[in-house]
């Protein structure tokens, strides 16, 4: 049984109430909630109880639905079906969270696993079965799976009456791609490997069954392993509303103590010489809390109550309005047609809405490269063969290099003809998918003809044989497609293909060729037997497979990264090793990705002392069974004849360089880290703008004559010593560059390589690391690991204390991804791992652009000025109930009914909030977009500043002292009616109550900059329902209304003297906020002020209206094709007085 849901019916209630209660502010509204049953009490307990009942049911309830739905998703997939073996050959249905562990199940196709299993037999003869593992890792392509020889003969039902078998494996755990285990059948031991692992919520494809044992169920599953709970992060707009509430709190005490004190020395003093001071108090009758022979005590008593009466100073409904925004902004940006990429069917989905404001505050963006700026959609474009470089394809770098360099682009077609492509010629587009290959010389079989023809045939077949691609036949058009584990495979395949080593068929044990025959020139189908296959991980680097071929000879054809491959090679096997050097250099120049072929032949002796090995290696059960298997394929992939360099491009994503362009313009900085090589992430970092030619470049690597020498002596500590020394030198010296530059408009770019990371990353080299990375304009990271990825990411988010946003598309990503403040998924072509770890998930980088520069600007803007309205509201509000009690010498008696107080923050002021939080907008969109220096306002956070939160609650403590004395002067000694009656408390009340429902919705109308029809409806049925309600409430009976019973009816509504007051207070209170503004926006405006104002002045299209607003920019422009443009005109301007 798997349950994901966060409470069960027996821990809802007292785990969601902990949840509520660990807010501070939840927890003070309910010690002053259970004071109110006390005579200490102001108002009556109910009146306290209610609207805290109210704040914490509703966000219990929204709670409760949300796990509900997981409830219903989780009995789903518990009470699915599966067919179990019952005993005699026997299977009958059983649902899944019924199945033990050693229970055989028949999986039938197109259904999805039900447990972890080991797959015994299927409906194929070898036991091979397709699985589709996008439940896991989302990716598309089908994996395929094999049983063991022993077993593949089950594939009956009736050939499991009688089996037995008994398996040993390691215990669960989280890794997808590892299994360790044996099988122990008929006294003999099988080792079982990852091949013969079936996970749970995998489906099964292209095969009509399976039969497997169960080996781990319910929680003890991989998937349900990995199902881990992301890290909790909460914005810094939330972080600092705790310390405003802190800050609330400290003011409510301080006035509950100088009224105690004010009172207790008051109330020493109420009976002298038997002459009562304050009479209406009874000071001769009282025990406690107007005695004045136990002062005291009644200040102590005072403090109390003072405390529950100023405990409307803190919202109670802030929380939850915060949550009902957040989760609506969430929609709309789930429902931003211009974040949904149509090619692939996928909106923007914001899976947390904790951090929308946060979107609006990045300094630092850290992206991946493959999948995340390039499309990770691969095309063959050109190849090293036998020390020959073939294709004539241009890259996007090639373009942008041919730009830089300002020459045209020449592409070499043989040894001694250079030709000359146009524009529309590099640009045509290939009709293949994948294949982006022109060479006459070896397309269309004129290979054959060629010099080294014998290698020609070897690398390409190499390329058809190695490797895990499975083939479909569509059987309408008898059309080939490939099912490939990355977008690479399959290019390789297709190139292979295209080239005339068409690769159509494959069984568990072979792989079907149709090639062509060099000595009959014709086309030939050939089957090559696969023995062993050696696979790729990122430690290895390179994948294997042992074949036999046709003739009986044994080959070994490896590829993998030029690092791990040229120390492979025999010394016979290197004669092509340095041209091949030189055109890997220069593939990698053109931002393409390498791999090296190679191959050898292998005599059975040698074979069968390998296949023996590695099948002891697998077979063993221990934690060093990786390292064992290692330890043999390093023996068998060694003295490697090279064939040659396959060169693969990974083109921009649409509209990286313009989004990368304005996210430069708005003042954030780019980091890129990579797991490529310094000249690919280089020349990509040209392509995409992040450098550009006249950026000084600071380079930090170990690729130095002196280290290069140690390695070879193979003294690890020395290494490691003299390593960290060189590269804190570099560190340090880039620093001195920085500062010799005097600060002038010259940007600088910081590169460094993975294994120079290693040691600036150590503790006592981080922080000048960081120093130096910050003052450059862009940092590329290569060869970077995903440990490294995550712990640079951790670095910028703890180093500089600013908002740090990570993006990526693949599992390398995770921990950058939760690592950083915001973690952006792509949901791209590595799979869905990264966007299940994200916080946002998107289709393309582009979308960075409006997600932040518009999204971000927004929320941001909305949730700061919300807050900051919040407490201005409640200050007006309760700072009039402090004055009250100034007026009264402490009394304790409120100067408004019991529930005027409660519903105050509930039903006559927070609905106007809720929908600025929703709908306002300094500017639109556009402006938006048109004008990123405004983002500047969230990265400097002007608008949540304490300057802003101040000026706030100033605005709040003179609006109440306002109302309160032109209330009070109004009303007091002078007729309130025609009758000639003064007004008493309830009127006092009432009018003041009015007049801040007034102020505070009237406020929001001059705070607002976008009006809509919801915000007008808002905010004018705010000052209805206060009417409706006073009236409505003093028709009850007078023991329920108390002190409002028929007030509003027959004391305010009939004199004019309520009305004038209304207007003139209003008008009054609301002025000096008004005059400021006026003020603010003519002569100091913001960024979103000069922006309204070139709005206003339709003069939003004349450049240099607009220049002179984006001059006001505190961060100068260092990357991105604008600071190009800028960068060519100082250089003009600088060479215009020498000519």
């Amino acid at each position: 049984y798997v349950r994901t849901t966060k409470y069960t019916l027996a821990t809802f209630l007292p785990k969601s109430l902990f949840e509520q209660f660990r807010r501070v502010a939840n927890f003070y509204f309910l010690v002053t909630g259970i004071l109110a049953f006390t005579p200490l009490a102001p108002y009556t307990a109910s009146s306290a109880i209610v609207p805290l009942l109210f704040v914490i049911g509703a966000t219990m309830v929204k709670e409760g639905v949300e796990d509900l739905r997981r409830q219903k998703q989780d009995n789903e997939v518990n009470n699915r079906k599966v067919k179990v073996h019952r005993g005699d050959g026997n299977f009958d249905l059983k649902e899944w969270k019924t199945l033990s562990i050693g229970d055989i199940v028949k999986v039938e196709k197109n259904e999805f696993f039900p447990a972890d299993l080991v797959l015994l037999g299927s409906s194929y003869e070898d036991a091979i079965c397709y699985v589709e593992t996008m439940n896991l890792d989302g990716e598309t392509n089908l994996k395929v799976k094999q049983g063991l020889e022993v077993t593949s003969s089950l594939r009956d039902e009736f050939n499991f009456k009688g089996f037995e078998a008994f398996v040993k494996c390691e215990d669960p755990n989280a890794n997808l791609y590892s299994f360790v285990g044996t099988m122990e059948l008929r006294g003999a031991k099988y080792p079982l490997s990852p091949q013969q692992l079936l996970l749970r919520d995998s489906k099964l494809r292209n095969t009509d069954f399976i039969f497997g044992a169960v080996i781990f169920t319910g929680h003890d599953t991989k998937v349900i392993q990995n199902s881990t709970d992301p890290p909790s992060k909460r914005s810094m707009i939330e972080k600092k509303m705790d310390k405003i509430i802190y800050l609330m709190f400290f003011m409510v005490v301080a006035m509950a103590f100088i009224g105690s004190v004010i009172f207790g020395v008051t109330t020493r003093q109420d009976l002298k010489d038997g002459v009562m001071k304050r009479w209406y108090l009874r000071p001769d009758s009282s025990r406690i809390f107007f005695d004045p022979k136990r002062a005291p005590v009644a200040a102590v008593y005072h403090f109390l109550t003072a405390i529950m009466l100023y405990s409307y100073f803190i919202p109670i409904s802030l929380y939850v309005s915060i949550e009902i925004v957040k989760v609506l902004q969430s929609i709309f940006i789930n429902q931003d047609i211009h974040m949904y990429y149509e090619e692939a069917d996928k909106p923007a989905r914001a899976r947390t809405s904790n951090l929308n404001e946060e979107l609006g505050q990045v300094d630092t963006i850290l992206s991946d490269k493959t999948g995340t700026l390039t499309c990770n959609s691969m095309e063959f474009i050109k190849c090293s063969i036998a020390g020959t470089a073939y294709g004539r394809g241009v890259t996007e770098v090639e373009m942008a290099m041919g730009r830089r360099k300002g020459s045209s682009l020449v592409f070499q077609t043989n040894e001694n003809d250079d030709m000359e492509f146009s524009k529309e010629a590099i640009t045509e587009e290939s009709t293949v998918k994948g294949f982006n290959f022109r060479d006459e010389r070896i397309m269309k079989g004129n290979w054959v003809t060629e010099m080294n023809a014998n290698m020609i045939q070897k690398f390409f077949r190499l390329l058809a044989v190695c490797h895990t691609v499975i083939p479909e036949v569509d059987e309408d058009t008898e059309k080939i497609t490939y099912e490939a584990e990355s977008p690479d495979e399959a290019a390789f395949v297709i190139a292979a293909r295209e080239l005339g080593f068409e690769f159509f068929n494959r069984t568990q044990t072979t792989i079907a060729v149709r090639e062509l025959d060099l000595v009959t020139g014709k086309r030939v189908e050939r089957l090559y037997k696969i023995l062993n296959v050696l696979e790729f991980n990122s430690t290895r680097k390179r994948m294997s497979v042992i074949v036999q071929d046709e003739d009986g000879k044994l080959l070994l054809f490896c590829k993998g990264a030029d690092n791990v491959m040229f120390e492979r090679l025999s010394k016979n096997g290197r004669e092509f090793e340095e041209e091949t050097r030189d055109h890997v250099h220069e593939y990698a120049d053109a931002g393409l990705r390498t791999l090296i072929l190679a191959y050898r032949e292998l005599d059975e002796k040698e074979y069968k002392v390998f296949n023996e090995k590695i099948s002891e290696a697998k077979s063993s059960v221990s934690v060093d069974r990786e390292s064992l298997i290692e330890e043999v394929t390093e023996k068998v992939e060694k003295d490697l004849t090279l064939l040659g360099a396959t060169a693969v491009e990974d083109k921009l994503q649409n509209g990286v360089p313009d989004c990368i362009d304005k996210l430069a313009q708005a003042g954030i900085k780019i980091w890129v880290l990579t797991g490529d090589k310094m000249e690919t992430a280089i020349n990509i970092g040209f392509a995409c703008s992040l450098l550009r030619q006249d950026m000084k470049q600071i380079i930090i690597n170990l690729e130095t004559p002196e280290i290069l020498s140690l390695e070879k002596t193979g003294e690890k500590d020395a290494i490691t010593k003299v390593s960290k020394e060189n590269v804190l030198a570099q560190i340090i010296n880039g620093k001195t560059q920085l500062k010799y530059s005097g600060g002038n408009s010259d940007a600088f770019a910081l590169i460094i390589d993975g294994k120079s990371l290693a040691y600036a990353l150590d503790d006592d080299v981080k922080h000048i690391f960081l120093e130096l990375a910050v003052s450059c304009a862009s940092v590329i990271c290569c060869r970077s690991s995903p440990k490294q990825k995550a712990l640079v990411t951790r670095l910028v988010k703890s180093g500089n204390g600013k908002t740090t946003l990570a993006i990526g598309d693949g599992a390398n990503d995770v921990g950058m991804l939760q690592e950083a403040d915001i973690g952006v998924g792509i949901s791209g072509v590595e799979g869905m791992q990264a966007v299940m770890s994200s916080d946002i998930a998107i289709a393309q980088f582009r979308y960075l652009e409006r997600l932040l520069l518009v999204h971000g600007h927004w929320c941001y803007r909305r949730i700061s000025t919300m807050i900051c309205y919040f407490f201005y509201k409640n200050i007006t509000f309760v700072f009039t109930l402090f004055l009250y009690e100034t007026y009264t010498t402490f009394s304790s008696t409120p100067a408004y009914n019991d529930w005027f107080l409660s519903l105050y923050n509930v039903f006559f002021s927070s609905l106007p909030v809720i929908a600025l939080g929703v709908f306002d907008q300094d500017v639109s969109a556009r402006y938006c977009l048109k004008f990123p220096l405004l983002y500047q306002e969230g990265v400097q956070n002007v608008l949540f500043s304490w300057r802003r939160i101040l000026g706030w609650m100033f605005n709040g403590f003179y609006s109440a002292i306002i109302v309160f004395y032109l209330c009070k002067s109004s009303l007091q000694s002078q007729a309130f009616n025609h009758d000639g009656k003064t007004a008493g408390r309830e009127i006092l009340g009432g009018t003041m109550y009015t007049c801040i429902v007034w102020v505070v919705n009237l406020q929001m109308a001059l705070a607002i900059s976008y009006f809509t029809l919801i915000q007008h409806i808002v905010i004018w049925s705010s000052i209805v329902v206060w009417y409706f309600f006073i009236t409505v409430y003093g028709e009850l009976p007078a023991n329920i209304s108390t002190g409002a019973y028929k007030v509003f009816v027959e004391a305010l509504a009939p004199s004019l003297s309520y009305w004038l007051i209304t207007l003139f207070v209003v008008v009054t209170t609301l002025m000096p906020y008004f005059i400021y503004s006026a003020l603010q926006m003519s002569f100091f405006p913001m960024y979103h002020g000069m922006i309204q104002w070139l709005r206003y002045e339709g003069q939003c299209n004349d450049p240099e209206y607009c220049d002179m607003v984006r001059q006001r920019s505190i961060r100068p422009t260092t990357v991105g094709f604008t600071a190009r443009l800028e960068a060519k005109k100082r250089s003009v301007r600088r060479s215009e007085p020498e000519s």
